[in-house]
């Protein structure tokens, strides 16, 4: 059934969201449209403001309003220490869960050479800059358990390796007695 095209239109474009199947856009569509229209309306101007503002950090590759993301600029930040992770999502998690207090990179993925996806697109030509400098005295490598993420790993150590920085992984798995 349709209302509208434009209520159509809306139901498809909140469909695009993780998680979110046609019957759910439809209950959100009707809700921000018909009992919330002024949260509709702040909903529209957060996503029309961040599509406009919104960046990379030059540092880091992570989501920014400036050339340098919040965790980038903070000098308390332990800037010999960086966390080598696929995502921002992984960036928000580490944040909420751990007390690690480095630097992060942000791959945005991982190598993947079946879909050419290669270490240039992953930015990792930053990655070797910044370690080139001698600044950073630890890499923490924060990839998935995947086969791509082993992978990508594999050529992060590599590339510490080449400038003398000792590169740890991140313990994954099942604890002992779980």
């Amino acid at each position: 059934m349709s209302f509208s095209p434009s209520f159509d239109q809306l139901v498809q474009a909140l469909t695009c969201l993780p998680g979110v199947g046609n019957k759910t856009a439809q209950r959100m569509a009707l809700r921000l449209l018909l009992e919330q229209p002024q949260k509709g309306q702040q909903l529209a101007d957060a996503l029309n403001h961040a599509l406009h503002t919104a960046t990379r950090c030059q540092q880091c590759r992570n989501i920014s309003d400036a050339e340098l993301c919040l965790i980038c600029a903070n000098p308390r930040r332990d800037h010999s220490t960086i966390c080598v992770v696929e995502a921002p999502a992984d960036v928000l998690a580490l944040e909420q869960s751990t007390d690690y207090r480095g630097l992060y990179f942000v791959l945005m993925g991982f190598i993947s050479p079946l879909d050419g996806i290669g270490p240039y697109e992953l930015g990792m030509d930053i990655l070797d800059e910044q370690l080139a400098t001698g600044d950073i005295k630890e890499m923490v490598l924060a990839t998935n358990s995947t086969l791509e993420g082993e992978t990508t790993a594999y050529f992060l150590a590599e590339l510490a390796a080449k400038h003398n920085v000792p590169a740890t992984r991140l313990a994954h798995g099942v604890p002992m007695g779980g």
